[in-house]
């Protein structure tokens, strides 16, 4: 099936032609495809991103129907990666996917993302985060944080020169494996919510557009519809 130059018209003018060309030969990879990873990659694919590497070793499970875009009833027990690759290719074939149905660690994790221009944290491990702002310091690229716990979302962006999660979370050394989101659960709209802003973030620092949050933590809270920037000194 022909597209066309059509798919991407509503795009236009919100950025430009040159921009839609920047994004197109933009590399970017997605670490988690659960409730934000989903939606991220989803996002980014329809907005023309020209590459995506999708990386997650997880199955998908029941419990995960509730949140994870990916996840249907007939992929339980599937692999997350390569659901993820083929929802994106159905959405954009225009765009390059390599999926790693493989679990992020040390030892592979700076091979998964150095040649990406930019890496989206959808973790849901601290320790993970931390390994992740590492590899990304070491690749020389930024990388997009989001969280979410219950109704409570946060999303930071982290270049390599700067301090990044030890603003949010205090010394590595001394943190739990889980965040709050263990005890409270991970509601639908919270992480598409925060997907959505995270997938914003990454436009707008792949095209160096707009006010980015960097040294910056966007907390929101639904309940109370609640939103708030604060600086990260």
């Amino acid at each position: 099936m022909s597209i066309g130059p059509e798919r991407y018209d509503r795009n236009f003018d919100t950025m430009t032609r040159a921009q839609q060309a920047k994004l197109a030969s933009s590399r970017v990879a997605v670490l988690g495809l659960g409730g934000l990873g989903g939606g991220v990659g989803e996002m980014l694919a329809r907005t023309g991103v020209g590459h995506l590497t999708l990386i997650d070793g997880d199955l998908f499970e029941a419990s995960n129907l509730n949140r994870q875009l990916f996840c249907t009833e007939d992929l339980l027990g599937t692999s997350k990666a390569l659901a993820a690759e083929k929802r994106i290719r159905a959405v954009n074939s225009t765009v390059q996917v390599t999926a790693k149905a493989q679990y992020a660690g040390s030892a592979n994790l700076y091979d998964m993302i150095k040649e990406s221009h930019l890496v989206v944290d959808c973790l849901d491990s601290i320790h993970a985060r931390f390994m992740l702002q590492e590899a990304a310091q070491k690749a020389q690229i930024p990388l997009v944080a989001g969280a979410i716990a219950g109704v409570t979302g946060q999303v930071t962006v982290i270049f390599p020169e700067d301090k990044g999660y030890e603003l949010i979370y205090g010394k590595k050394e001394h943190l739990p494996a889980k965040g709050i989101e263990s005890r409270t659960g991970n509601i639908s709209y919270c992480a598409l919510l925060v997907a959505s802003i995270q997938a914003s973030e990454s436009i707008k620092v792949l095209l160096g557009r707009g006010e980015i949050l960097r040294n910056k933590l966007l907390i929101m809270e639904l309940w109370s519809n609640s939103f708030e920037v604060m600086d990260l000194v």
